[in-house]
């Protein structure tokens, strides 16, 4: 992998995907993101173990995501989950206990209280899409049902396990009319170890919703019933009041009033959504960026990828330096100590009332710019 600097650059977009749809009716699910705001030195650390290896889910950074609260079962259970555009497995906790006095409402999924769940059986073609435990075994001999083993893994070593399942999940829609979506497949996970998806790195959360471009992902199962098409708009969180953020699934009225980047594949990470940087200005001074910097070589290395388990943007090094330059130059401010290793631009501020900063602006392929305030990539 590209070596990568980082700018403290929090992703308030809105990114929709594929195609609109004729109908009317969409789901609008609020994005909460975490209570307390970490610092920019966690968020780098955070990152950077993220980035060590191949692109992951961010359920394995601990920090800067958003959650998504999910009605599973029948009668509907409420889950928390992270909302990740880097993975594609939807996974909760499980608990199979009887009487589950021990559990609070909402900790765990727990299937013996659901009329609706069933776990897929391991010849079942979704069993197919999952990562497998080594020891999964299948016997289409016996009548017996073998249920589909699946054993899922991120960057920090950090595993859920359990069977692949499928349940009724219930929504809301935008006119307000209850909806059901069922055999949604999911990981009903009854192990789960390691540092990001257990204890307070978790935020509280009971699980994952992938939204990547795999077919097992949250988004694509239900893709068809409303026109394939989603979108999600992560707001400014540290307004008083915060707005709400939300995750869209259907095309909503906002849809006609943006503008839009086309989406590029890429064969060997087929799972991410990726989109074409054709340039970056300071202060309207366009910078001497090769294009190559930004493009996705014949190993599927480099590219831009839009995460929404990953807080901070980075940069490839060439145009990481080159933005940092052009700080430099355009900033009239005395610099000041970083207060941690990896901040390579710090400024004193505290002689001036309004102090004026480079505006920093994204040209990408279709004529979109994403150019967002300097209170995004300053702090």
């Amino acid at each position: 992998m590209r070596s990568l600097s980082s700018i403290i650059f929090y992703f308030f977009v809105i990114l929709t995907l594929s195609h609109f749809s004729t109908s009317t009716e969409y789901l609008k699910l609020p994005l909460l993101p975490r209570t307390a705001r970490p610092s920019p030195s966690h968020l780098l650390s955070a990152d950077l173990r993220r980035l060590t290896s191949p692109l992951t889910s961010g359920a394995a950074t601990g920090s800067g995501q958003y959650f998504a609260d999910l009605r599973l079962g029948s009668p509907p259970q409420r889950l928390l989950l992270v909302a990740d555009t880097g993975s594609d497995l939807v996974w909760v906790k499980c608990s199979a206990c009887r009487n589950c006095s021990a559990h609070r409402p909402g900790s765990t999924f727990l299937p013996r209280h659901s009329s609706t769940f069933s776990s897929h059986h391991c010849y079942d073609s979704p069993c197919r899409l999952v990562p497998h435990p080594t020891q999964q075994h299948c016997d289409n001999r016996s009548k017996i049902h073998t249920p589909c083993r699946y054993q899922y893994s991120y960057a920090d070593t950090s595993t859920t396990a359990g069977f692949f399942s499928s349940e009724t999940t219930t929504f809301n829609t935008s006119s307000n009319k209850p909806t059901t979506f069922q055999h949604l497949s999911f990981g009903c996970g009854f192990r789960i170890s390691g540092p990001s998806v257990t204890g307070s790195s978790f935020n509280g959360a009971q699980g994952v919703m992938g939204l990547g471009r795999g077919p097992i992902s949250f988004t694509s199962q239900l893709a068809r019933k409303f026109g394939n098409t989603f979108s999600y708009c992560l707001l400014d969180y540290t307004l008083s009041p915060p707005p709400k953020s939300y995750l869209t699934i259907g095309a909503s009225p906002s849809h006609k009033l943006l503008s839009y980047t086309p989406l590029l594949t890429n064969p060997l990470s087929p799972s991410f959504y990726y989109i074409s940087v054709e340039g970056v200005s300071v202060d309207a001074v366009n910078l001497p960026i090769a294009r190559s910097v930004w493009a996705i070589d014949a190993d599927g290395n480099g590219g831009t990828v839009v995460d929404s388990g990953t807080t901070l943007t980075f940069l490839p090094e060439p145009a990481y330096r080159q933005v940092l330059a052009a700080f430099r130059r355009h900033v009239r401010l005395p610099a000041a100590e970083a207060p941690a290793p990896g901040f390579d631009l710090c400024l004193n501020v505290s002689g001036a009332a309004r102090p004026r900063l480079p505006k920093l602006r994204f040209r990408l392929h279709g004529k979109a710019v994403l150019a967002p305030p300097p209170g995004n990539y300053f702090i």
